[in-house]
């Protein structure tokens, strides 16, 4: 079929509008964000705690820079109010903190992961956005793999933070790689904890695979990344990171089935069903809870964490409305908590559990902020999966698979916050700041004429009044 004819009626073929040079920069910039929230600790392992800190702040001070001079259409009325509440409440209690210090230093690395999280989703389109967690997360594997690599064939044994070598025995957990790549242990990648890499290497196969449903280009490279997330993931074998991968799968199932409800009413019978069998698990699984984790390879009282758990209630119990104070994580050098709770001859730097983990810090006042953050972004990200995009009176837009990520990534950080604190720092809390925010500034994905998809997509046509 003819495609073009030399009739001066035909417009000659054009290549495509390439991006501007600057704009190519800015998603560089945000990659490079991702890469910094998603990496965490590693920076802290490869250049020390103070650089790492400084490293951190330039790096906000250039984003807010470039949200100024930029100035991205942003509507300010949809803001995500709970995150931003619950971290206005975090930076209050240094007035009544009992590790002042620690405080401050730890709101101040809050603020900043709220202002990234809010200045990538100002920022980039949903399909950039997506596209550009891919990339980070891609840095982030290869980086693991390389890394381990280079311990275990160019170092030929465990190393420690900052690439020094032990000199005398010492305790594995301070390893910063344990040369485990070859001998069938569990790996830690640059993080140097193996939950925290298997944690990243779910969000990367999640991520991929939505890129592949999408049908983005080059998806033979992105099968061969999915396949290198699977293989860290398997290495790193954390059980909670399994069961993570469990729920996002069943959320991922009633999702799919979801959408091809037609009625209201059909939608309400799955509900029902659903929170049925939601119920009914999660009783049995607790119940049944010494078979499960010896399944799993791990104790029923989670590795430990149980003990922690009582250590730390039993403080907070103290002040229980607006708690000690804000630290997120805990500073192992202040005195409170120095030699307060120790596991494996090392001070334990957070509770392993968001909800009593914010308990001690900001009482039942941070508890009700936090559960309200979390439900309004599962409320949404839900209904952003499940609901067709629609602005008129067309009801048969195409799904895209691009909405499915935010109520995964959500699904992850719910379950990985019943036995880690990560969710609250980082890349956990910085994708619930920006993909909330994303979801309020542009509830649409791939609707309508292509400008006006785009203009919505950015922020700057309302869909309520692109009719």
């Amino acid at each position: 079929m003819a495609v073009f004819s030399k009739h001066p009626v035909s417009p000659p073929p054009a290549a495509p509008v390439r991006e501007k040079t600057g704009h190519l920069m800015l998603r560089g910039w945000c990659i490079f964000v991702l890469f910094l929230a998603l990496s965490g600790v590693a920076w802290v392992n490869a250049i020390g705690t103070v650089a790492a800190c400084a490293l951190l702040g330039a790096s906000a001070l250039v984003s807010v820079v470039l949200w100024i001079v930029l100035r991205p259409p942003v509507q300010w009325r949809r803001l995500p109010w709970f995150p931003l509440a619950y971290a206005l409440w975090a930076g209050l209690s240094l007035l009544w903190s009992q590790w002042p210090g620690a405080s401050a230093l730890t709101w101040l690395m809050l603020l900043i992961t709220t202002t990234q999280g809010l200045f990538v989703a100002a920022a980039l389109t949903w399909h950039e956005l997506v596209r550009g967690i891919a990339s980070a997360l891609k840095w982030c594997l290869g980086l693991s793999l390389v890394f381990e690599l280079w311990v275990s064939v160019v170092v030929g044994g465990p190393i420690l933070p900052e690439f020094q070598r032990p000199t005398h025995s010492v305790n594995p957990i301070v390893y910063w790689s344990r040369d485990n790549l070859f001998d069938g242990g569990r790996i830690q990648g640059i993080w140097g904890n193996a939950n925290l890499l298997a944690a990243v290497c779910l969000v990367a196969i999640i991520v991929f695979s939505i890129r592949i449903a999408a049908r983005a280009p080059r998806r033979t490279l992105l099968w061969l990344w999915t396949a290198l997330a699977a293989f860290l993931l398997y290495r790193a074998d954390s059980a909670t990171v399994y069961v993570s991968a469990v729920m996002a799968v069943v959320v991922l199932a009633t999702v799919l089935l979801m959408r091809t409800a037609r009625t209201p009413g059909a939608r309400t019978l799955l509900y029902s069903v659903y929170a049925a069998i939601a119920i009914g698990g999660a009783l049995a699984v607790w119940l049944m809870r010494d078979v499960v984790f010896a399944l799993l390879g791990r104790s029923a009282d989670l590795t430990g964490r149980q003990t922690i758990w009582a250590h730390v209630l039993e403080r907070a119990v103290q002040r229980p409305v607006a708690g000690w104070g804000f630290a997120t994580p805990w500073i192992s050098t202040d005195p409170h908590f120095d030699g307060w709770i120790i596991d494996h001859g090392q001070t334990v730097m957070q509770a392993h559990n968001v909800w009593i983990d914010v308990f001690l810090q900001l009482g039942a006042v941070g508890i009700v902020l936090l559960a309200l953050t979390y439900l309004a972004f599962l409320w949404r990200s839900w209904f952003f999966a499940v609901d067709r995009p629609r602005w008129d009176l067309r009801a048969d837009r195409p799904y895209s698979a691009l909405t499915l990520l935010p109520t995964l990534i959500g699904t992850v950080l719910i379950v990985q916050g019943v036995a880690e604190s990560e969710p609250l720092l980082l890349w956990g809390w910085m994708f619930v700041v920006m993909l909330g925010f994303k979801i309020k500034q542009a509830p649409l994905v791939g609707v309508g004429p292509a400008e006006q998809s785009l203009a919505i997509e950015r922020g700057e046509l309302n869909p309520e009044r692109a009719l």
